[in-house]
């Protein structure tokens, strides 16, 4: 059979799929060098197209209130989209949005995808901008009214019709179609297709063996590209991920710190074979505390191996021996503890430098007795638990627009995270607490919490 594509083009509300919506869409079936088939319909998107927007593509909402609903015109997408491949200027735009749609009524949408964006630069190289307009000009295409769907449908049409006449035919299939989706090998009973259905959204995914045992856990903020890297590589880790994963399911979490956290936790939880043989790859530094022939505590950096974990509580996991010392010297400046004991300094078999500036007690030279010495060394260990803030909510996105994740610390310590109504949010904290799952927090998900609050400055506080 030859191949055909559907090539796409929408309009909608706004840039983000998870919030807005499609107000027209347009489809022009093509075998690679003639169009064959279009459909175009205005879409009732079911909220109000904002000025700005009317103003680029010049659909009102007078025009749209009378056009069918998404779900009115899904299966005459299916239908002219099968066995099609899906193509698209800015191709992750448009399928994003028909995807999000497609998922709002239960069903998914799966389909191979080219971009004429990332085509037209490799097709036509040392142009000054690949964007549809420009194309369009370049080329002289006629365009009657640009930024209607239909309109734009079919100058992409044309530049792929450009596109696919630079390549030989002996090598055009498998340059542009084979190599669409990057993936070197798949694991027994995992399809394209499949991968291709996964969602788009943050999660966390689990890989299982055939006896259905988790042998993978992973976190996303885009669950299926993520699945794609996997399989993209040639590493060990890919290896083992071939030999044994033959399933895949996942749990959404709309947040992306509710999938770090999750992650984190189910990790401890389950054990997962590979995810256990990478951990020490990932951080092999750790942070631990050891007493000295003294008497005094000090914390302690090395590689960890077998013995290290199995003897003591790992306080930080870091990615190299740099980050291990820095945390060891943040904690002993903190505290007040003895730069020579934590091996900040050289020990010079005196009194240390902070000494001199009064910021150490003395325990170098025996000065500051090791029972309260040690007792800071134990409470230093225990605030890597604790915030600067003693009482607030963090919150997210949740896993659809009417729903927001929310995540508790209280007394400076994180409690739990967990999802309610957008409108709840606001009824108060007694309210937030009700739907907060409590979990046993630890050193790692405390540095996750505050890692993403220092990186994500979206994420909305409410102090209490």
């Amino acid at each position: 059979m030859a191949k055909k594509y559907a090539i796409i083009d929408i309009e909608t509300t706004g840039g983000l799929a998870k919030r807005d919506k499609i107000t027209e869409i347009a489809i022009v079936v093509s075998d690679g060098k003639q169009i064959i088939d279009q459909y175009d319909t205005l879409v009732n998107p079911g909220i109000s197209i904002p000025y700005n927007i009317t103003r680029i593509t010049g659909i009102t909402n007078d025009m749209v209130v009378d056009a069918p609903k998404f779900y009115e015109v899904a299966k005459k997408v299916v239908e002219m989209t099968e066995d099609t491949v899906f193509v698209a200027h800015n191709v992750s735009f448009d399928y994003s949005f028909i995807q999000k749609a497609f998922s709002s009524l239960g069903y998914s949408f799966s389909k191979r995808r080219l971009c004429t964006v990332r085509m037209s630069r490799k097709a036509f190289p040392g142009l000054k901008s690949y964007s549809l307009g420009n194309l369009i000009k370049h080329f002289d295409i006629p365009v009657k009214d640009r930024h209607r769907a239909l309109e734009d449908a079919v100058a992409t049409t044309k530049i792929f019709h450009r596109i696919l006449e630079q390549k030989p035919a002996d090598i055009k299939e498998r340059q542009l179609i084979a190599k669409s989706v990057a993936l070197s090998r798949l694991p027994e009973g995992i399809t394209l297709d499949y991968i291709n259905s996964l969602p788009t959204e943050a999660g966390v995914y689990y890989m299982s063996d055939e006896s259905n045992e988790i042998v993978y856990i992973g976190k996303s903020i885009n669950i299926q590209k993520r699945i794609k890297q996997h399989f993209s590589k040639v590493d060990s880790k890919t290896d083992k991920m071939i030999q044994r994963v033959r399933s895949i399911h996942y749990e959404l979490t709309g947040s992306e710190l509710a999938a770090l956290i999750k992650e984190a936790v189910e990790i401890k939880q389950l054990k997962p074979e590979i995810n256990k043989a990478l951990r020490r790859s990932d951080y092999p530094y750790g942070v631990y505390i050891v007493e000295s022939e003294d008497s005094y505590h000090k914390f302690k950096s090395a590689k960890i191996t077998s013995a290290i974990e199995n003897s003591y509580e790992i306080i930080s996991r870091n990615s190299s021996a740099r980050s291990a010392k820095s945390f060891i010297k943040r904690y002993t400046d903190a505290f007040g503890l003895c730069k020579q004991i934590n091996g900040v300094e050289k020990d010079t078999g005196g009194a240390c430098f902070d000494y001199t500036l009064q910021k150490c007690l003395g325990a170098c030279i025996q000065l500051e007795a090791p029972e309260s010495y040690n007792e800071r060394v134990y409470e230093a260990a225990e605030m890597t638990n604790v915030f600067l803030e003693p009482n607030f909510i963090i919150v997210d996105h949740g896993r659809s627009e009417d729903e927001k994740a929310v995540f508790l610390i209280e007394e400076g310590v994180f409690q739990g995270y967990g999802y309610i109504s957008s409108e709840d949010v606001f009824h108060g904290i007694e309210e937030i607490k009700e739907a907060i799952q409590f979990i046993k927090t630890d050193k790692q998900i405390t540095s996750i919490v505050r890692n993403q609050l220092s990186t994500n400055p979206n994420l909305n506080i409410i102090k209490f």
